[in-house]
């Protein structure tokens, strides 16, 4: 509702951004789905309906793997149409009813995790609805591959804290297929079997530590990663061999089927069709001939430090929040359990200590997740385009949520009354219900924090302003075509 609003009342900025010629005449119900759903359709969204509609016929589009965009065709494909639309706003459409139901899945994928990790309830329910305003909500709802990958990933996390090992990685593999940094998940697997390891040859006597025993299990383990790693980076290798095949193979003659004002667009801007006569790219002699990083590359100028120029500070200044939030979570959990990160959490905990270990975003199950999440801020900062790090971060970490909900938790007091009184007034706190006296989750905690705005530390006015702030300022910018992350 508000991207349609937005949508109305502010005029769309003649960005330079990929737009590709609407063919075939348009309906008035192309025209009405476009006034309540075109805000949903910008930016990088061109790219995946135009894939979604038109496979990869430009070379620039292997910048956007390919799960996502086959899902908008099966969807499209597959839901009635008692309406004369065009493709493209059948898949504008679709993106707008999968997403919707995606992020809603995501939020609850998120939930269950934090129950598995944090193993604090009210915690783990806050930062699920923290989810669900977040910072990056508009890519979570636009046509956009952010929320499919959140779901996968989040869902991979859980299985595998429950033990499933193969479930959670054949959704760790489905992720690598929506987004290139579904591979790094791969770490979740290497820690945890490296870990397993090392508590059972710490757990084992000294008489038990025998040479051939130890090489099975350190063969085992290297065999199950490898094949578990392999599974995972499988969909990206696969998706390179196809790109090698129609833009480096021998002319497939598709020149005739491409429409001439899509021809004309790749004139103008350069663009490279696939199938059409010219040489052949230059990553096609490469040794391991990866389409990704070129187009990347070459396109977009992604590249260690390259965004680092003083006309960049503005994009550095809207990825300042997210930056900061990041780095003080880490911060925070190293300055907590300084033993736990200098030994990698491999150290067997000793008996009296177990019944000591702390539950919540400092815990010591949350170790491997601060360090994926350091990890990608840091390749984020430095290797991409910095504004992109709200929704980069939004949509592969937990942590941008867990650590948000940690502050709220021990520093807002609001949050911390058993009853229905303010704990510093007496007076009965708005949004929150008689009967829930404070336990469980019959009330949410945002909402009342919310209606009880004047009352919020400023802690917590910074994190929920950060938090709907940027959700509203996406929604008014992004679908009007202003530049944003």
């Amino acid at each position: 509702v508000f991207q349609a609003a937005f949508n109305l009342l502010i005029p769309d900025h003649a960005a330079d951004a990929f737009s590709p010629p609407r063919l075939g005449p348009r309906g008035r119900w192309d025209a009405l789905l476009e006034r309540l759903l075109g805000g949903l359709g910008r930016w990088d969204a061109e790219h995946f309906l135009f894939i979604a509609e038109r496979g990869y016929l430009l070379e620039h589009s292997c910048a956007f793997l390919p799960l996502f965009p086959l899902s908008l065709r099966a969807v499209a494909a597959l839901l009635p149409w008692p309406l004369q639309l065009q493709p493209r706003s059948r898949l504008l459409l679709a993106a707008a009813l999968l997403n919707a139901l995606l992020a809603a899945l995501a939020a609850a994928a998120l939930l269950g995790l934090g129950r598995a990790v944090l193993r604090h309830e009210r915690q783990a329910f806050l930062a699920a609805l923290l989810f669900s305003v977040s910072p990056a909500g508009v890519f979570m709802a636009a046509a956009y591959s952010e929320s499919v990958f959140a779901l996968l990933a989040f869902s991979a996390m859980r299985q595998l804290e429950q033990g499933r090992s193969w479930l959670s990685g054949l959704l760790f593999s489905l992720a690598s297929g929506a987004r290139a940094n579904g591979m790094v998940n791969a770490g979740f697997f290497l820690y945890s079997r490296g870990r397993r390891l090392a508590l059972q040859l710490q757990e084992a006597p000294a008489s038990r530590r025998k040479l051939p025993s130890l090489w099975k299990r350190v063969l085992s383990l290297a065999s199950s990663a490898a094949l578990t790693c392999a599974g995972i980076f499988l969909p990206f290798a696969l998706f390179q061999y196809y790109a090698y095949a129609r833009f480096c193979g021998p002319g497939t003659d598709l020149g005739q089927a491409v429409p001439e004002p899509l021809l004309q667009l790749a004139r103008d801007k350069g663009y490279r069709v696939a199938g059409v006569g010219g040489d052949k790219p230059p990553w096609c002699s490469q040794r391991f001939p990866v389409v990704y990083s070129y187009v990347q590359d070459t396109y977009w100028n992604v590249g260690f430090l390259r965004y680092f120029e003083l006309k960049q500070i503005p994009n550095f200044l809207l990825a300042l929040p997210v930056t900061l939030l990041g780095s003080w979570a880490a911060w925070t959990y190293v300055s907590t359990n300084p033993r736990h990160c200098l030994t990698l959490g491999l150290e067997r905990s000793k008996s009296g200590d177990r019944g000591k270990a702390r539950d919540g975003f400092c815990g010591p199950a949350a170790f491997v997740y601060v360090v994926h999440a350091t990890a990608l801020l840091v390749f984020g900062f430095c290797c991409m385009h910095v504004q992109v790090l709200t929704r980069f971060l939004g949509c592969s970490s937990p942590i941008l949520y867990w650590f948000p909900a940690h502050l709220l938790q021990e520093h807002e007091p609001l949050l911390w009354s058993t009853g229905t009184d303010n704990p510093t007034s007496g007076k009965p706190l708005l949004g929150k219900s008689p009967r829930s006296g404070g336990k469980g989750t019959s009330d949410n905690p945002v909402v009342r924090l919310l209606l009880n705005w004047r009352l919020l530390t400023p802690l917590s006015k910074s994190i929920l302003g950060f938090f709907l702030g940027y959700w509203l300022l996406g929604l008014i910018l992004h679908c009007n075509f202003f530049p944003w992350t």
